[in-house]
């Protein structure tokens, strides 16, 4: 790993995943969570592109049928960085039996509420992935959240002790570019299509470099696929990295 990635992991809470800062940052946006025309307006977005990456790839991991609605029956699930569920919810209508872990208690206060207000049975944690006692799960998924932690490797670690033998890991995250600084904190954040203070690009992983946390933490990563932006297609997934990407990862 570079000297320059070691730079950003470094920090005073060596172990500690969860930034203050951060997860104040995102418990203020808590209320409108499910707003799709609110401050998590990309994230609605930005949701069936993951989900399409996530479908094919639990129907190739476990061998499923592609038209069975529950592809996740009788398998656990956990996101981690759960926010206020918008990704646990349709984990669940898969089938999944899914926890939720969020670093701000007001994500999982109101991932609670309209869970239960949609008639979903999902278990809701906050605080240290490292603190709770959950076990392992089949899936596993951490959408945009590594690159809001303190300490990269050892929130690879932590991912990686809750995957179940067998199990599946989905991870997304912005790479660290010219062009993600340019639409993702310039643009983005610039024109108020993501809260401003939401992204530190410098904190923003490369491919290989999440390559080789995930390595270190004992899995292996598959190939990354890119969730790219254009005005006429949005978000979508697409052979570009430059932006964004989506990948898999298991257990060596």
């Amino acid at each position: 790993m570079s000297d320059a990635t070691t730079s950003r992991q470094s920090n005073t809470y060596t172990g500690q995943t969860i930034r203050p800062d951060e997860a104040a940052h995102f418990g203020k946006l808590a209320a409108d969570w499910w707003d799709p025309k609110g401050s998590s307006a990309m994230l609605h977005k930005l949701n069936p592109v993951r989900l399409s990456f996530l479908r094919d790839a639990i129907d190739l991991h476990w061998a499923g049928d592609v038209r069975d609605a529950k592809p996740l029956a009788g398998k656990t699930a956990l996101d981690v960085g759960c926010g206020a569920g918008l990704l646990c919810e349709p984990l669940a209508r898969l089938g999944a039996d899914v926890t939720g872990v969020d670093a701000a208690p007001e994500n999982t206060a109101a991932a609670a509420i309209h869970a239960e207000r949609s008639g979903l049975d999902i278990r809701y944690m906050a605080g240290e992935l490292a603190a709770q006692d959950i076990g392992t799960f089949d899936l596993v998924t951490a959408m945009e959240v590594i690159e809001h932690v303190a300490d990269k490797q050892a929130f690879a670690n932590e991912l990686a002790a809750r995957l179940a033998p067998g199990g599946l890991m989905v991870l997304s995250t912005p790479n660290r570019t010219v062009r993600s600084r340019a639409l993702m904190i310039g643009a983005a954040e610039g024109f108020g299509l993501i809260p401003r203070g939401t992204h530190h690009w410098d904190d923003f992983i490369t491919p290989e470099e999440l390559g080789e946390l995930l390595e270190a933490a004992g899995l292996s990563m598959g190939e990354p696929k890119g969730i790219a932006f254009s005005p006429m297609k949005g978000l979508h997934l697409s052979d570009d990295l430059s932006l964004n990407y989506i990948v898999t990862a298991r257990a060596r």
